[in-house]
């Protein structure tokens, strides 16, 4: 006795209707929507990663520099480690607010497409 254990495409629209999701990812909204998101990403994720290993060689080979202080006994190795932090948080902020504006916009027309093809 063989089974069928195929995972199928989710639903939509009425029962027996199904997406084609292959059409939907190849169109131009869902590319669109893929292009702005890379444009986003990639390049903040290079500009953190060149901040984040900047400051690991520093930490290592720039002690002097690192150990400089500033005011008491914060100095500069800890103001540079706790700004680690707020980047962490501005390039949260920036994401989301782009992706409110330019990515949901995309995404809600394409599941509002999708939805309503099986109407």
């Amino acid at each position: 006795m063989e089974v069928d254990v195929s995972i199928s495409e989710p639903a939509v629209g009425p029962p027996g209707e199904e997406a084609d999701w292959k059409a939907i990812q190849a169109g131009p909204e869902f590319q669109q929507l893929r292009r702005r998101l890379r444009t986003f990403v990639f390049p903040m994720t290079g500009l953190f990663l060149i901040w984040y290993l900047l400051y690991v060689v520093l930490a290592d080979y720039a002690h002097g520099f690192m150990s400089t202080k500033l005011v008491g006994n914060i100095n500069v190795g800890l103001v540079l480690g706790l700004l680690q932090f707020v980047s962490t948080f501005v390039i949260t902020g920036l994401y989301v607010r782009h992706a409110n504006r330019h990515l949901d916009p995309v995404a809600d027309k394409i599941r509002e497409d999708i939805e309503g093809a099986g109407k």
